[in-house]
């Protein structure tokens, strides 16, 4: 069985692109699972999708734990824990990333053993939303069972309620990395799940309940929302620099979706980071290209430098 798991950011086509790969495998006679799996819907959150794939019944259910091919749409999310991007990656598994930065040093970041190939960018003009497809594509042919006919076909029958150009233009592109992938095909072997012989049963854990002063939710009523730091939530925080800002505020304030970027008196944008859940439509919507995306790692430590200094 091939068990393939597609990692990116919400709004990239995952959810599209794991629905190409799983009806290209249909049309090659395959059993298919395919399912994506996210949170909160927002544009830019973490998210992931899998494809299961076998001539025989599938009899397994939920994520995949054990992985053949991990795809990454979205570079960004490989060092971020939470995205769970190498979560059960072995030796003869396959790294697919976007990225132009070269294997070698994805392997030295990563310090794991399995394969780590790097999709081709596909050049000046290709859109952001296609970059789902594209990966769908490198991947067929990484697994080396998808003919190229059957992917082109899944892509239309996947959008057939999209407009006839931008059918066009994601069938383009996704069949573009499928053959830019050439030298790769049939690298990803079908995988077997470990054994169950030798299973050990986990110890119980005993936990304490505690009082429902501490355990109870602090937030009770309406209009509450502002003592929620849904900031917690972030992975990556938006940064302005402030000498390439243009004071159009009302730009990447207007786009915020939580409205959690405010006007200064001379015009500068504030963002309130306790409310700002980092889905970074700032950073793309920002005329000047002022904001910038940093790991919240990353930023959290360079605020407790300032702190100390």
């Amino acid at each position: 069985m091939y068990r393939i798991r597609f990692h990116g950011r919400g709004g990239q086509g995952i959810k599209t692109a794991s629905r190409i790969l799983g009806t290209a495998f249909f049309i090659e006679g395959y059993e298919v699972q395919d399912a994506p799996r996210y949170g909160a819907e927002r544009r830019g959150a973490p998210i992931f999708a899998y494809v299961r794939a076998a001539k025989a019944p599938i009899n397994e259910r939920g994520i995949i734990i054990q992985p053949d091919l991990v795809v990454v749409v979205d570079d960004s999310l490989v060092p971020v824990p939470a995205a769970g991007v190498t979560a059960g990656l072995g030796d003869e598994a396959v790294l697919l990333i976007d990225s132009a930065e070269p294997p070698e040093t994805w392997n030295q970041r990563l310090n794991v053993s399995s394969r780590v190939i790097i999709l081709p960018a596909a050049g000046a003009g290709a859109e952001a939303t296609q970059a789902g497809a594209e990966c769908a594509g490198a991947a067929a042919r990484l697994v080396g069972v998808v003919g190229r006919a059957s992917l082109e076909a899944a892509v239309r029958q996947e959008l057939a309620d999209m407009p006839e150009a931008v059918m066009e233009n994601t069938a383009r592109a996704a069949l573009a990395a499928f053959d830019r992938m050439a030298a790769e095909e049939g690298v990803v072997k079908e995988g077997v799940l470990a054994s169950a012989r030798g299973f050990a049963k986990p110890d119980w854990i005993e936990m304490p309940v505690d009082d429902v002063s501490l355990s109870g939710p602090a937030v009770h009523g309406g209009a509450t929302s502002v003592q929620v730091r849904t900031g917690l939530w972030r992975t990556m925080r938006p940064v302005i620099d402030y000498e390439r800002c243009r004071r159009c505020a009302w730009v990447c304030g207007s786009f915020c979706p939580d409205n959690a970027i405010s006007v200064a008196e001379d015009g500068r944008p504030i963002i309130d980071l306790d409310h700002c859940k980092g889905c970074m439509i700032c950073v793309a919507q920002c005329p000047p290209h002022a904001i910038e995306a940093i790991p919240e790692v990353e930023a959290a430590a360079a605020d407790k430098l300032e702190e100390s200094a």
